[in-house]
């Protein structure tokens, strides 16, 4: 496997994402196309719990998440942002972060985020594909960097030998920028996400839609009106106007007994 981004249709992608800006290779066109990707295409695992895998080749990344206007997790996210990313010209570097949730610092490394070199110089952190609380921005690439965006905030710094990514009080993911990935170590990665029943990913429906102002998740929806989702007609209707996600009543169908287990 090679990262082939020039089978990339880049102007499909900046299309699903709703870009028509700037496409120099810029820290404002970095920041911009960042946040479009985040607030357009929703993160979800769908496919890990119907049981069929996630390919993370780019023709099925950009198949799935740009033609079928579907979602997808941190591997699908970032390995498209990055393809798109290297088609306008910058430099990006592709890393796998151990997740530090509840302060298990010891976890596999299977979280793909990435490093960003604009024209002008600078780097950035750079990961539209984190979910929860991840960042709706890139943030510099330097010790004690912070973003804020209304009630959310971010905190990049140093921890010893490794970069660690914080939301308000809570560690995210650490990761050693010496260690650049190649596409043999995402495959590995993701495969253990998407079948291992350690995962999270295998146990839970989760799907999230982010917007400037609010995030949207499935078990909120559930929460508020669990009749909503109580059939295979209403569940498809809540994934495509309350995340823009496009799925077939048949799958639907066979999703509605796993809701019972969204966290």
């Amino acid at each position: 496997m090679t990262w082939d981004i020039e089978k990339l249709d880049l102007d499909a992608y900046l299309a699903r994402i709703g870009h028509d800006g700037a496409r120099a290779p810029s820290a404002a066109t970095l920041r911009a196309v960042h946040r479009a990707h985040v607030t357009s295409i929703p993160f979800e695992n769908l496919d890990v719990v119907l049981g069929r895998g996630v390919p993370i080749d780019l023709e099925s990344l950009q198949d799935k998440l740009v033609r079928r206007r579907r979602g997808g997790y941190c591997h699908e996210h970032n390995l498209l942002f990055a393809a798109a990313l290297e088609r306008l010209g910058f430099r990006v570097t592709r890393h796998l972060a151990r997740i530090r949730l509840g302060g298990r610092f010891h976890l596999a490394r299977t979280h793909a985020t990435l490093t960003v070199e604009p024209e002008e110089g600078g780097r950035w952190l750079a990961d539209v594909g984190f979910g929860g609380e991840g960042l709706v921005e890139p943030l510099p690439f330097r010790d004690g960097a912070t973003a804020r965006l209304g009630e959310w905030a971010w905190r990049l710094g140093r921890d010893g030998d490794f970069w660690e990514l914080r939301a308000g009080d809570t560690a995210l993911y650490a990761f050693r920028e010496e260690e650049p990935q190649y596409p043999s170590d995402f495959e590995v990665a993701n495969h253990y996400v998407a079948t291992s029943p350690r995962s999270p990913f295998t146990r839970h429906v989760l799907a999230q839609r982010t917007t400037p102002d609010t995030r949207i998740r499935i078990e909120d929806v559930m929460r508020e009106d669990a009749g909503a989702v109580a059939t295979a007609p209403g569940l498809v209707a809540v994934l495509r106007d309350r995340f823009g996600i496009e799925l077939p009543e048949r799958d639907a169908a066979e999703l509605l007994p796993r809701l019972a287990t969204a966290p």
